[in-house]
């Protein structure tokens, strides 16, 4: 799987929440599939992550700047929720 390719997909064809409050929100209703955050993200992140419950996340390798970029963003992106991937293979990274 092309982790790139795949995030794009699932931005352009399913649901995709960017950012710190919008996933915290999701995460309340329990709808987050899956989180992605960045190596670097703050602990304010991680503390929110850590209290969900059931919840598949998955370390992107580089920092909320990179994870902007791919997600076709000029700012970072510390962390987002995947609800619905759409036509993308995104959520085999849950079994990674």
């Amino acid at each position: 799987m092309d982790f790139n390719l795949s995030l794009r997909r699932a931005l352009k064809t399913g649901e995709v929440i960017l950012g710190q409050n919008a996933v915290e929100k999701i995460l309340a209703e329990n709808k987050a599939q899956l989180v992605i955050v960045a190596k670097n993200a703050p602990a304010k992140v991680r503390e929110i992550l850590g209290k969900a419950e059931n919840l598949s996340v998955y370390e992107f390798a580089g920092s909320s700047r990179q994870l902007g970029k791919e997600c076709g963003r000029d700012h970072m992106v510390s962390v987002l929720a995947i609800v619905n991937a759409g036509e993308s293979d995104i959520l085999a990274l849950k079994s990674e």
